[in-house]
């Protein structure tokens, strides 16, 4: 999107992505793509691409509110928060954050790890956790050898 019109073509950097999509994912896009032609757009009518959505109003926005509606503890979200929302759960996962980087599109690691940091807070109690069962092997490894 540059201002208020869709651009087709590669994002804002002009470099193709990688985005992982999980097979169930990649289940549900097969069967939406089996119902359309190849010059076909995969979401809107197929003839358009889907239209823009804002804060406000749209597909996006009025997606949120049945949500809300069927779930009063739903909060709001926005298309941004769903972005952060699969960096955190890939982060989560495991991933690598080379990885993380190239499916957000970052130009480095390092802003990466700026953006999303506090996502590896956690990560401070798996390490201490490794760290004692390391000495634990260890203890037990030579306790064993001395017998």
């Amino acid at each position: 999107m540059v201002g208020a019109r869709i651009v087709l073509g590669t994002p804002k950097s002009h470099k193709q992505r990688s985005i992982p999509l999980p097979p169930f994912v990649v289940h549900d896009l097969g069967l939406r793509v089996q119902a359309r032609t190849p010059e076909m757009f995969l979401f809107g009518n197929g003839l358009d691409p889907l239209p823009l959505s804002n804060s406000q109003a749209g597909w996006f926005a009025g997606a949120v509110k049945r949500a809300q509606n069927a779930d009063s503890t739903f909060p709001r979200v926005t298309p941004h928060d769903l972005r952060h929302t699969a960096a955190s759960l890939a982060i989560s996962a495991g991933a690598n954050v080379k990885a993380v980087q190239r499916m957000l599109g970052h130009a480095s690691a390092a802003v990466t790890l700026d953006v999303y940091s506090d996502l590896f807070d956690d990560d401070l109690d798996g390490v201490s956790l490794a760290l004692d069962a390391a000495r634990t092997s260890t203890l037990s490894t030579a306790s064993s050898d001395s017998i």
